[in-house]
């Protein structure tokens, strides 16, 4: 296009040259024209002189058309030559554009193959990908087969383990009917008090024929100081007509000492959660621990191993007891509002009592039939077990209930509270019979156990500060204090054979007092 332009303009300037140049000549040749006539006109001929004369006006007429013509020429190609130079800066403009358009070209072509070939590797990983994806859906239908066979097989095992258990409850049954009919005849013989002793109201055995005590003795030094638990000891108990004790902690394990040696004897593991709260069985065979993992564990004590885990709760279990007339009822109290009862023979709950307020403690009444209940609102409840209905209600503390503990003759229940009183209550009435309280006694958290001593003359309560209040029941008088605990005793215990009393702090500090 340059070319094409340069030769327009060159084009131009030749026409004007020569439109010049004919200018020029047509001048030359009217000049030689009327020479004749100006040499005729400087002649004196008088008579020629007019029509001379007027021959050069008219001459002189046509030079000054000619100039004007050459005038207007001269401003045609001025025009013509303005209109080239833009024309000229035009084309130059159009260069730099398409040069630019040129790079622009080149640069996307470039980029267009890059882009093809990033496109040829992501269908290269594209492909990969669809491959692996083929190997994993392989994989996964021959580990959905396996799963489905292990289901069966679970399922298969789950049958075989309900079988066993209803032969071993055939069995428990086929003994216990056997037991009945031994007391039976021991009762048609004349032999009934070799098999029981009547103790206030109830018959409890041992392996002798029946459970014996001696009378409490007020304890005064600390024989024993053991490191039972990391985190802290909530919960202590004694077995029956026996020196061992039984503590379980926030380790989530539970242990059991020989509290003549202050050695430990064994360790029950299985537990996924904090123990909040402990119970043995009468005949000593197995212990029950609620846990904060909303769940039971029931272990066999002779082999130590997880007999029953019993679910159904959903919130942290903080109480359990056990029947004092069977081994096999068992209720416990969660922070779902619930209280449930169990059959440790069937291994299932066999009923639920519903709460408005969460409950802190339980114990079963001495007939087996009823259980009272210490809830978060202060109030002292008792239910029948069978049918689920609340018997009676009465304001225990201004605030939570921490404690229940029944006296061995099943006539008065003791109740702790954050209100830092301990209160006696008529099992018939639900009268206050007797309150105790210290002026140093804190009561230290919303689990804080108390005990009436075995032979219903003292209580015992840890405080927050580590001490140990003793009372006297009669009387309501602090006949001992005791100190050995550097943080907050949570849980006291008296042995059912009259000695040790054990206590328990949120370090995991057993002591054992004689």
């Amino acid at each position: 296009m340059a070319k094409a332009s340069m030769s327009q303009e060159e084009i131009a300037n030749e026409a004007i040259k020569h439109a010049l140049k004919a200018l020029k000549k047509r001048h030359l040749l009217e000049v030689a024209a009327h020479a004749p006539a100006f040499e005729a006109l400087s002649r004196p001929f008088v008579s020629q002189g007019s029509e001379w004369k007027e021959k050069a006006e008219n001459l002189q007429v046509e030079l000054q058309q000619c100039y004007k013509v050459q005038s207007q020429l001269s401003e045609q190609l001025v025009v013509e030559v303005a209109e080239s130079r833009v024309s000229k800066a035009l084309v130059q403009e159009k260069e730099t554009a398409i040069t630019d358009m040129q790079k622009e070209l080149t640069e996307v072509r470039e980029e267009s193959s890059q882009l093809n070939l990033d496109l040829e590797q992501k269908i290269k990983e594209l492909e990969v990908v669809v491959s692996e994806n083929s190997e994993l859906k392989a994989q996964l239908g021959k580990m959905s087969s396996k799963a489905k066979n292990a289901e069966a097989e679970n399922k298969m095992l789950n049958d075989r383990w309900m079988l066993e258990k209803m032969k071993d409850a055939e069995r428990l049954n086929e003994a216990n009917a056997l037991y009945e009919d031994m007391i039976q005849r021991l009762r048609a013989s004349g032999l009934e008090q070799l098999a029981k002793q009547q103790v206030d109201g109830i018959v409890r055995r041992s392996e002798e024929g029946a459970e014996f005590f001696l009378e409490s003795s007020i304890p005064s030094t600390c024989k024993y100081r053991l490191n039972a638990h990391e985190g802290g000891c909530a919960a202590i108990l004694f077995e029956y007509n026996s020196s061992r004790l039984i503590t379980g902690g926030q380790d989530r394990s539970v242990k059991v000492w020989d509290t003549n040696t202050g050695t430990l004897s064994s360790t029950l593991r299985g537990c996924l959660g904090s123990v909040l709260d402990l119970i043995i069985t009468n005949d000593n065979r197995s212990v029950i621990a609620a846990s904060s993992s909303n769940n039971l564990y029931v272990w066999d004590l002779s082999s130590g191993r997880v007999r029953h885990t019993l679910t159904g709760h959903t919130d942290k279990v903080c109480a359990v007891d056990v029947s004092k007339v069977s081994s096999r009822h068992v209720v416990s109290a969660s922070y779902d509002r619930t209280i449930k009862v169990w059959d440790l023979v069937k291994g299932y709950c066999t009923n639920t009592i519903i709460s408005h307020s969460n409950c802190n403690a339980l114990s079963f009444s001495m007939d087996g039939e009823t259980i009272f209940s210490g809830h978060v609102d202060g109030n002292l409840r008792l239910w029948d077990i069978q049918t689920g209905k609340l018997l009676s209600e009465v304001a225990a503390h201004s605030l939570a209930v921490t404690s229940i503990s029944l006296s061995r003759n099943g006539n008065v229940v003791l109740t702790s509270g954050r209100d830092n009183l301990h209160n006696l209550f008529d099992v018939h009435s639900l009268e206050v019979c007797g309150t105790l309280r210290a002026a140093g006694n804190r009561v230290a958290s919303n689990w804080s156990r108390s005990c009436i001593s075995p032979d219903d003359n003292h209580v015992a309560a840890g405080s927050a500060d580590g001490s140990i209040y003793i009372w006297s029941i009669s009387t309501g008088d602090i006949v001992s204090t005791l100190k050995e605990h550097t943080s907050s005793v949570l849980s006291c215990r008296w042995n059912g054979i009259g000695k040790p009393l054990a206590s328990a702090d949120k370090n995991g500090i057993v002591c054992l007092w004689t």
